[in-house]
């Protein structure tokens, strides 16, 4: 059925044929008011008096004197140093020291001497008791080309002593406590009393006897209104041997 209606629907749309626009002019529009246009034209604002012109009631600020201009009483003073200006490029002076200190009881045995001609040239050595054992010697030159250049040795060979274990004795023996007074013996000065009360205790007896409970009516017996169950006994069951 669909295929029948689709078939219908090309077959009206193939015998039309192609679209052609339509020969006849268009009539023009007009619209069915007119167009508005107000009875009376736009007023145009004047105002009733002119603007005025502000003039101030006093006139405009003068002042008495000019402004000063700062004029020192004296001018800048130019830094001058008291001493003149020295060159400290001096010729180098030959010169030469020595000195040494031993201390056996201290342990200090150390010795310095340096030589310094008039060209610059600073030739010297040094030496030093090190905690070890050994001696360091140290041989060195300076001048203002090479620098400072130095030569190290060590003389002697290194000794270490055995590792001290102190042994801990304490300078005072440790106190012993004793109290500065005897402990007393406690001792009562009076006997503990017996208590004995000043009047006989009074034997209590009632004037009328006990009387004894009884019910005003029996006590129930208490009975089932129906008798107590009795459960059938079977027999052990009894299961054959597999073998």
């Amino acid at each position: 059925m669909k295929v029948f209606i689709i078939a219908a629907l090309m077959a009206v749309a193939s015998a039309q044929g192609p679209y052609k626009p339509s020969t006849y002019p268009v009539a023009p529009y007009k619209p069915e008011y007119p167009s508005y246009k107000p009875g009376y034209p736009a007023p145009a604002y004047k105002p009733a008096y002119p603007q005025p012109s502000y003039k101030p009631d006093y006139p405009s600020y003068k002042p008495e004197y000019p402004s000063p201009s700062y004029k020192p009483e004296y001018p800048a003073p130019a830094y001058k140093p008291a001493y003149p200006s020295k060159s400290y490029d001096y010729p180098p002076m030959p010169y030469k020291f020595e000195w040494a200190v031993k201390d056996d009881y201290t342990y200090n045995d150390y010795a310095h001497e340096e030589t310094s001609d008039d060209k610059g040239q600073v030739t010297g050595s040094y030496r030093t008791l090190l905690p070890d054992g050994r001696t360091q010697v140290v041989n060195y030159k300076a001048d203002d080309y090479t620098g400072y250049i130095a030569d190290v040795k060590y003389e002697g060979e290194a000794k270490y002593p055995a590792e001290y274990k102190p042994a801990y004795k304490p300078g005072y023996p440790a106190p012993a406590y004793k109290p500065a007074y005897p402990e007393p013996a406690y001792k009562p000065t009076y006997p503990e009393p017996a208590y004995k009360p000043s009047y006989p205790e009074p034997a209590y007896k009632p004037s009328y006897g006990a009387p004894a409970y009884k019910p005003s009516y029996p006590a129930p017996a208490y009975k089932p209104a129906y008798p107590p169950a009795k459960y059938p006994a079977y027999p052990a069951p009894k299961y054959p041997a597999r073998y």
